[in-house]
């Protein structure tokens, strides 16, 4: 067990399960995965588990487009239109949880979200047009905006050590949820459906009308857990703190405002476009590309577009842990480099995507686009926390509703021009985006190309190093013991 130094009658816990850094608030230093523990490795688990079933709700219907679009009769247009409305509407809501997780924490807006955002998930199957469609997605597509309580409960949990990482496992994982939707959806829930209702009439339409409420359950079920058993931070609940002073009063307009007047925001903002943006993009792409293009069945078609989703298993974990270790050992400068270069490759390996004529091809090319994409998701949320620490929370929204601004762009490509013009595009802005961490300067740390680190910095990152250095030096002697007594 560890503990801090704060006063103990002043916490819920004496002790934590982790370790936790006084300095930052009794921030977790460390990760551990397998725990459950209450505050931190909890509030993990729920940010990532609450993100997944959000991105499983609101992407439940990408992969059954195919089935829509017949029974309904609608055109390209009109199906594009409820994809773009799905992630449109998640624009304003994370522009606007931002601000509430500095005023409220971010367990409260999490867990309302997922449960008010459950209620049209389970009306899909009264769906009887085009309008009907786009009303009822921009409604489900609210869901999305959990990725700002997501990033931001993380990051309040986690310290500057091994924030980077904890950001992209939950952001990761949490994504991940729009890979298993194409699968479960798809593959398995849709035709096992259509085996339920097996001897009537339109057992397709019946059961792509059903089917939905499985999630929708799921994730009203996951709101109320969450806000039942979980806190805001290490030290409790944000109301609570506020009552025992161990926390200002925050102006979620004062928070926002200071957000959005800082250029580092917006630099970020279109970065994250061009990567978190690209994944929605796909995840509404995916399934009709190749249906369409290579002429498949809509549970091939799912399969193969949930390849997409499920590299999050690890890739934006990848990004995060990249940046964190190039952190360690270059400063700012690597978290730069690491997205600079995360972002070049996403951009290249799209237009190569673009011109891949076979099958096979296609999905090799996806699989490496797809690493790159969500590791560039994972070293931008490795600088966020840096922007403007006390503001957090209204950054992450912004930088946030930056990725649902590119599905909206990317969107509209796709909707009026062929899938080839429309890839070539969307890969030419991507590399156009990475030449922007050349702009992006953080308060006492160095740019890309100019600067040094604060001198604090420097020290900071010195100790960790050698930390490092130490703990690598005893596992080698711990190998070396074993294999003598071996």
């Amino acid at each position: 067990m560890a503990s801090s130094g704060a006063p103990e009658e002043d916490k819920p816990y004496k002790e934590y399960v982790v370790a936790v850094d006084p300095e930052q608030d009794d921030r977790a230093t460390e990760i551990k995965l397998c725990s459950f523990s209450r505050p931190h490795m909890r509030a993990f688990h729920f940010s990532w588990w609450g993100f997944f079933i959000a991105f499983f709700i609101w992407f439940a219907i990408a992969p059954l487009l195919s089935e829509v679009k017949e029974t309904l009769g609608l055109t390209k247009q009109e199906v594009w239109t409820s994809s773009i409305s799905g992630v449109g509407g998640t624009i304003f809501m994370r522009f606007l949880l931002g601000p509430m997780c500095d005023k409220y924490g971010p367990r409260i807006p999490f867990a309302m979200v997922l449960m008010f955002a459950s209620i049209p998930t389970a009306l899909t199957g009264l769906v009887q047009g085009a309008t009907g469609l786009a009303v009822l997605r921009f409604f489900i597509g609210l869901a999305g905006s959990t990725f700002v309580t997501c990033q931001y409960w993380s990051s309040r949990m986690f310290a500057k050590e091994v924030v980077g990482t904890a950001n992209a496992l939950t952001a990761g994982w949490g994504n991940l949820g729009g890979g298993v939707t194409q699968l479960v959806m798809g593959s398995l829930l849709f035709p096992l459906f259509k085996l339920f209702f097996d001897g009537s009439e339109n057992k397709a339409e019946k059961a792509w009308r059903s089917v939905s409420i499985v999630p929708s359950i799921v994730a009203f079920a996951s709101g109320v857990a969450m806000y039942m058993i979980s806190e805001d931070s290490p030290k409790g609940n944000y109301g609570e703190m506020k009552k025992k002073g161990l926390m200002n009063e925050v102006s979620a307009s004062s928070s926002f405002r200071s957000g959005a007047l800082n250029l580092n925001t917006w630099l970020l903002f279109v970065q994250y476009a061009c990567c978190f943006g690209v994944e929605l993009t796909m995840n509404n792409a995916s399934a009709l590309y190749f249906k369409e293009v290579f002429e498949l069945s809509t549970e091939s078609a799912a399969a193969i577009a949930s390849i997409f989703g499920w590299m999050n298993l690890f890739a934006r974990g990848l990004g995060g842990l990249l940046s964190d270790k190039l952190n360690t050992r270059m400063g700012m400068k690597g978290r730069l480099w690491a997205q600079t270069v995360c972002l070049a490759a996403e951009g290249v390996l799209v237009l190569v995507f673009a011109n891949t004529a076979s099958l096979a091809g296609s999905i090799v090319v996806l699989v490496c686009f797809s690493l790159f994409v969500q590791a560039a998701e994972g070293t931008s949320y490795g600088i966020v926390p840096y922007v403007d620490p006390p503001n957090t929370g209204s950054i992450a929204g912004i930088i946030g509703a930056g990725g649902n601004t590119g599905a909206v762009c990317f969107g509209l490509g796709f909707r009026n021009l062929d899938y080839k013009a429309a890839f070539v595009i969307m890969g030419s802005c991507i590399i156009a985006s990475s030449v922007l961490s050349v702009f992006i300067f953080l308060p006492g740390h160095a740019g890309m190309l100019f600067g040094k680190d604060d001198p604090n910095m420097q020290n900071f990152r010195q100790t960790i190093e050698k930390e490092i250095d130490m703990e690598e030096a005893e596992d080698e002697k711990d190998a070396k013991g074993e294999d003598q007594e071996a």
